[in-house]
């Protein structure tokens, strides 16, 4: 299954601008006198609101004040969960990053009726300086058990081909890059130049500035039977490639993403979208602009079994 019926996302009580991120997320732009979180928990709550009224199941999480954590709206980041109950956490580049990972959440997952076999902490890997940011570094094709990863300081190789041997994932590796001023540097995240959704894949292919790497990653999309929806690197600064497709209890399937990404789209690629689901945007300006992350960050998928 592709795509999750139930996401978790955590409410955040101190959101703003990362220092430690921005080191290597060129997306981050900080507002100085701004309300940020006021502005970032509208937005946040609106966000909640639209996705659940297209049926879409939304665990909210409150965040903490202490210890303090900027980031902690992009959950996607530390944890993960899946089908056979296992539940991931992964080790985060920036330390003040690493305080998100919270067990108490998993106990609120049990609450809300889901089963948890297994806990894999790979977290250990951050006294090795190797890091690998959960599903904003890999993306999935549950499917066809492919995982895509773009090579960067939050994804090392060698863990990320661990991980695939692991959980049984064929590794798909790559170098992604935007332009940062006046170099070309690499994408900090995988999810913000590619997303893969059950018949179709939106990707900004100029961002793999490798030809023959960029040819393989397309054979393995064509090879899958989804339809190559391609996005400009103009468009990958609106986080046009920072899409999810959710689904809801009645199995319709929805491509959330943020009003930024659906206004830098074209009318052929909405509709090439629209083909197969609609789309459901949401204002994430505020928690875009600070954060570098965008709507496929907030929203972890929930793919845990049920109780019986």
């Amino acid at each position: 299954m592709q795509t999750a019926s139930t996401v978790l996302m955590v409410e955040p009580v101190a959101f703003g601008y990362n220092s430690q991120t921005a080191e290597n997320n060129y997306f981050q732009i900080e507002q100085k006198d701004a309300d940020t979180q006021t502005k970032a928990l509208q937005e946040f709550n609106n966000f909640v609101a639209q996705l659940k009224s297209k049926g879409v199941n939304v665990i909210t999480v409150k965040d903490t004040l202490e210890p303090h954590s900027p980031d902690s709206i992009f959950p996607n980041n530390w944890v993960s969960f899946h089908s056979d109950g296992k539940v991931v956490l992964y080790p985060m580049f920036a330390p003040n990053r690493r305080v998100e990972r919270r067990t108490d959440i998993l106990e609120i997952l049990k609450d809300n009726g889901f089963e948890i076999s297994e806990i894999d902490d790979l977290s250990h890997f951050e006294n090795q300086e190797k890091f690998l940011e959960g599903t904003g570094s890999m993306i999935f094709d549950h499917d066809h058990k492919i995982a895509y990863g773009s090579v960067s300081l939050r994804l090392d190789e060698e863990l990320f081909r661990q991980f695939c041997t692991k959980f049984g994932f064929r590794p798909v590796v790559f170098h992604s890059y935007q332009n940062a001023g006046s170099e070309r540097l690499p994408i900090y995240h995988t999810n913000v130049m590619m997303c893969v959704a059950d018949k179709f894949v939106v990707i900004c292919l100029e961002c793999i500035d490798d030809e023959l790497e960029r040819e393989k990653v397309q054979e393995v999309i064509k090879s899958s039977g989804k339809e190559i929806i391609e996005i400009s690197e103009d468009q990958l600064q609106q986080f046009a490639g920072n899409m999810l497709q959710v689904q809801n209890n009645d199995g319709d399937k929805f491509l959330v993403m943020s009003e930024s990404a659906y206004k830098s789209l074209a009318a052929e690629q909405i509709s090439a979208i629209e083909k197969y689901c609609e789309i459901i945007h949401s204002d994430l300006n505020t928690i875009e602009t600070n954060g570098g992350g965008s709507a496929r960050c907030m929203l972890a998928e929930v793919f845990l079994p049920k109780s019986k």
